[in-house]
C-alpha cells in the first residue's frame, strides 16, 4: 500500500521510496467513499447481483504523490527512485495508468467521490501521527 509506506516514511524523516521512474499514474479513494457507495449499491433494488467498480478517477503520478506527502508532513525526505528490477527481479512490468471506469456506478447511484487526495494524505498522515506507527 503505496500511500501509508510513503507517509511513514515521511514522517520517520527517512527516504520516500518509488518504484519505476515516479511517471506512473494511479487513483486513490477515501473509505467514506467507498462505503457511502456500497451502502447506496445495497439499498439500490437495481444494482442487486451486478458488478461495480467503486473509486475515484482523478489520476496522480507516483512521484508526484510522494512530492505531496513530503510538503504536507514538513518532511525533510528525499524521494529515492528504485528501478522495479531491484524491487521485483527481473522482468517485471508494471502498468502506466490505472484509472477506475466509473460510468456505470454513476449512473446506477449518481456515485460522485468527495474526498480529493488532499483529503485523503491529511488523513492518513493524521492517523500515522495520532497512532505513532511511523516509529515503529
Amino acid at each position: 500500500m503505496v500511500v501509508p509506506t510513503l507517509i511513514r516514511q515521511a514522517l520517520a524523516n527517512k527516504p520516500l521510496t518509488v518504484f519505476g521512474d515516479g511517471s506512473q499514474t494511479r487513483c486513490f479513494c477515501h473509505v467514506k467513499d467507498v462505503i457511502s457507495a456500497l451502502i447506496r449499491l445495497l439499498e439500490c433494488p437495481q444494482t442487486k447481483g451486478q458488478l461495480f467498480n467503486v473509486g475515484n478517477d482523478q489520476e496522480t503520478s507516483i512521484g508526484q504523490l510522494a512530492k505531496s506527502i513530503i510538503a504536507m508532513t514538513d518532511s525533510s525526505s528525499e524521494i529515492q527512485l528504485v528501478p522495479y528490477h531491484e524491487a521485483y527481479g527481473e522482468g517485471f512490468e508494471d502498468m502506466q495508468q490505472r484509472v477506475p471506469n466509473l460510468q456505470k456506478i454513476k449512473a446506477a447511484i449518481a456515485y460522485e467521490p468527495c474526498h480529493d487526495l488532499s483529503n485523503i494524505l491529511s488523513d492518513i498522515i493524521a492517523f500515522e501521527r495520532d497512532h505513532s506507527l511511523y516509529q515503529k
